[in-house]
């Protein structure tokens, strides 16, 4: 059985690039700098470049563990809202979605597993 129902994965990636991009958009007003999705079976990885919140970035040298704790709030917000547009869009079952992001260099990866 296809888990990405019957998509191939060419078109499985651009869709997953524009969902991941739309929601990136909706939080944070900008796109996303650079994009890369792969497929490893159940597992979609995403691989970006992104541009971190300019107000975290003008308070994180006096507050660093305030901007540390907005930046978690806004990735387990981030990957919810993803789930569920990627649930919605693609009639996907997803089980979860891990994610990370590096304020220093502004690179982010994903990992979201797929279930049937």
């Amino acid at each position: 059985m296809n888990i990405y129902n019957n998509m191939d994965e060419k078109t499985l990636r651009k869709e997953v690039a524009q969902i991941y991009n739309k929601v990136n958009q909706e939080m944070y007003k900008v796109g996303v700098r650079k994009l890369k999705i792969e497929v490893l079976q159940d597992k979609i990885l995403v691989f970006g470049e992104h541009q971190r919140v300019p107000a975290l970035e003008a308070i994180h040298e006096k507050y660093p563990e305030l901007t540390l704790t907005v930046d978690t709030t806004l990735i387990k917000e981030f990957k919810e809202r993803l789930k569920e547009e990627l649930e919605k869009q693609l009639s996907i079952n997803v089980k979860t979605i891990l994610k990370d992001f590096d304020p220093v260099t502004e690179e982010a990866a994903a990992i979201i597993y797929v279930t049937t």
